[in-house]
C-alpha cells in the first residue's frame, strides 16, 4: 500500500467511449445535489472542475486502497468498540458489583460525543490528514491500558478516553473518502457500511470464547480478578486489533489531503498537485491546470473574488462554518432535518440495546435457553444477517426515482416496525427471528445515512456539518444510559419508544430537500 507508481497502463475513460457505459454524462457529472442553496459561485465553479477531474482519473488503485483503510477500520471501528463495550459489561458488573453498571455505557457516550465535536469541526480547520492518522492510534491506546483497571470508575474513564478517538471516525473518514470519490462510484461510500455490520461479527466471534467461558457467572457471590479475566483479555484483543489498524494507516498508506479541502482554504496550487498525484498513483495522467481553477477568480461578482471571499469564509476561529449549513432556507431546511434524523436514531438505537440483554436475559431463562451457548450463536447469527443488510443499502440507493432518501425512509421506518414486532414475540426463535429482521434493515438504514449526510454538504463545510449530526445523534445517545438507570427494566416500554422513534425518523426522512443520486458532491 505504498505510493510507488503503477506502471500499468490503463486507457482514460475519455479515450474509450466504452468505459462510458453506466456511467453518468458529462451534464450529470455537473449537477449537484446543492442545486438552489445558495452555494458560493467561485467555490461551486471551481469544485465542478475539480469533480470533473476526478472523473477523468476514475477509480482505481488509491480510491481502492482508500476504500479498505476508511472503511475495514474507520467504519468498523466505529461499531466495533461500543459493541465492545456492551458485551464486557456484565462481567464488569459481576467483578467491580457497580451501583450503576449504566454509567460505564454512558462514560463511553460522552466520549463519543467529544470525539465527534472535536474531529468533527476540526478537520474543517486543520485538514483531514492529522484526524485520519490519530483517531484510531487514540483508540488502541486507551483500549489496551483498559484491560488493566482496577476498578469500575477506570475502566469507564478509559472508555470515554478510547470513544473520543471512535468518535471522529465516520466525521472525518466520510469526508475523505466522499471528496477522492468519482462522481460515477459515490455508490460505494454505502456499500461502505458493510465493514460496520463486519466488525460486529468479529467482535461476537472474538468475545464467545473469552467472555463466554472465562469470565464470572452472571448471578455470582464471588468474583476474583483472576476468575474473571475474559474480558481484559478481550480489550486486549480488541486494542491489538486497532494498534495494526493505525500502523497499516500512518506506516503503509499515504493519505493525501483533500483538493476541495485545499481549493476551498485558497490553495489551487495544492489541489492540483494532488489531483495529479493520484492519477499517477492510479497509472494515469490528469489534463487538470492551475489556470483551470484561477479563472473563476475572475468572477466579477460582488464578494465572490476568490482570494477575499474564500479566505473570509474560512477564518479558523469563528462559526463561519456553521453558519455555512445555514445560508438559504434550503440549506437550513436540511441541515435541521439531517441532525434531527440523527438525534431520533442516536436515542432510539442505544435505548433499545440498553434493555436488549435484559430482555434476552429474562425471556431466555423463560423459554429455558439462556445458556452461554445459546447466547453467543444468536448473536453471531443476528451479526451475521448485518453484512447482507449494508449490501443492500448500496443496491437502494441507485434505484431510479427512489434513490437515497426512498431508501431511507424505508428502511428506518420498517426498523422501527420490526423493533415493535419483537415485543410480540412468544418463543426464542421468534424473538431471535425478529432480532435478525432488526439487525439487517438497521443494517440497510445506517448504510444509506452514512452515505447521504457528507453527500449534501459541500466540502469546505463538510467536516462541521459531519460534526453536528454526529454531535446530535451522541447527546440523544448519552440520555439512553441515563434512562437504563432509572427506569423500570420490567416493562417494554423503552422498546415502544425506541420504535416510535425511528419511524419518526423516516418519516422526517421525505421531507429532506435534497437527493444526491446521480450527482456528483461539491
Amino acid at each position: 500500500m505504498d505510493d510507488s507508481k503503477d506502471t500499468k497502463e490503463t486507457a482514460d475513460v475519455h479515450s474509450n467511449p466504452s468505459l462510458n457505459n453506466g456511467l453518468p454524462n458529462e451534464e450529470e457529472l455537473i449537477a449537484t445535489p446543492l442545486k438552489g442553496a445558495g452555494i458560493d459561485p467561485v467555490y461551486e465553479g471551481k469544485a465542478r472542475v475539480l469533480n470533473n477531474a476526478i472523473q477523468d482519473i476514475g477509480m482505481g488503485r488509491y480510491q481502492w486502497q482508500l476504500f479498505i483503510v476508511v472503511g475495514g477500520f474507520g467504519w468498523a471501528s466505529d461499531n466495533l468498540w461500543p459493541i465492545v463495550t456492551s458485551l464486557i459489561l456484565p462481567a464488569i458488573t459481576s467483578e467491580f458489583k457497580p451501583s450503576k453498571p449504566p454509567l460505564l455505557s454512558l462514560s463511553q457516550n460522552i466520549g463519543l460525543l467529544v470525539g465527534a465535536i472535536f474531529w468533527g469541526f476540526g478537520c474543517d480547520i486543520f485538514g483531514r490528514r492529522l484526524a485520519f492518522n490519530l483517531t484510531i492510534g487514540i483508540t488502541s491506546v486507551f483500549g489496551l491500558i483498559a484491560a488493566g483497571s482496577p476498578n469500575f470508575a477506570a475502566i469507564g474513564s478509559f472508555a470515554a478516553l478510547w470513544s473520543v478517538g471512535v468518535g471522529g471516525n465516520l466525521p472525518v473518514d466520510s469526508a475523505i473518502f466522499l471528496e477522492f470519490l468519482p462522481g460515477s462510484h459515490q455508490y460505494l461510500l454505502t456499500i461502505l457500511s458493510v465493514f460496520w455490520a463486519f466488525a460486529q461479527l468479529v467482535a461476537t466471534l472474538v468475545a464467545w470464547p473469552l467472555l463466554g467461558y472465562h469470565t464470572c457467572q452472571e448471578k455470582a457471590t464471588t468474583c476474583t480478578r483472576s476468575e474473571d479475566f475474559g474480558w481484559r483479555w478481550f480489550l486486549i484483543a480488541m486494542g491489538l486489533m486497532a494498534m495494526v489498524m493505525f500502523c497499516c494507516r500512518f506506516f503503509l498508506f499515504t493519505l493525501y489531503e483533500s483538493p476541495k479541502f485545499l481549493m476551498g482554504r485558497g490553495k489551487d496550487e495544492e489541489a492540483v498537485r494532488v489531483v495529479h498525484e493520484v492519477a499517477r498513483r492510479n497509472g494515469k495522467t490528469s489534463n487538470l491546470t492551475l489556470a483551470d481553477l484561477e479563472v473563476f477568480n475572475q468572477v466579477g461578482q460582488q464578494g465572490t473574488d476568490a482570494s477575499a471571499a474564500l479566505k473570509r469564509k474560512l477564518e479558523k476561529v469563528n462559526l463561519t462554518h456553521v453558519r455555512a449549513l445555514f445560508a438559504s432556507p434550503k440549506l437550513a431546511c436540511s441541515t435541521s432535518l439531517i441532525m434531527l434524523i440523527w438525534a431520533f436514531i442516536g436515542l432510539g438505537f442505544p435505548l433499545y440495546n440498553a434493555f436488549l440483554p435484559y430482555i434476552q436475559a429474562t425471556r431466555g431463562a423463560k423459554f429455558g435457553d439462556s445458556s452461554t451457548y445459546i447466547t453467543f450463536r444468536n448473536q453471531v447469527i443476528i451479526a451475521v444477517l448485518g453484512i447482507p443488510g449494508a449490501l443492500l443499502g448500496g443496491a437502494f440507493v441507485e434505484i431510479p426515482r427512489f434513490g437515497r432518501k426512498g431508501a431511507l425512509a424505508l428502511s428506518t421506518a420498517l426498523t422501527g416496525v420490526f423493533l415493535f414486532a419483537s415485543t410480540t414475540a412468544l418463543t426464542s426463535n421468534a424473538l431471535l427471528g425478529w432480532n435478525c429482521a432488526y439487525n439487517f434493515m438497521s443494517n440497510v438504514m445506517y448504510a444509506v445515512l452514512y452515505a447521504y449526510t457528507p453527500e449534501v454538504f459541500v466540502t469546505k463545510d463538510r467536516g462541521t456539518g459531519n460534526a453536528m449530526t454526529a454531535t446530535s445523534n451522541r447527546i440523544f445517545g448519552i440520555m439512553a444510559p441515563i434512562i437504563a438507570i432509572y427506569a423500570n427494566l420490567e416493562t417494554a416500554a423503552p422498546v415502544y419508544v425506541s420504535g416510535a422513534l425511528f419511524i419518526a425518523a423516516g418519516l422526517l426522512t421525505v421531507l429532506l430537500p435534497f437527493e444526491p443520486q446521480g450527482k456528483a458532491s461539491l
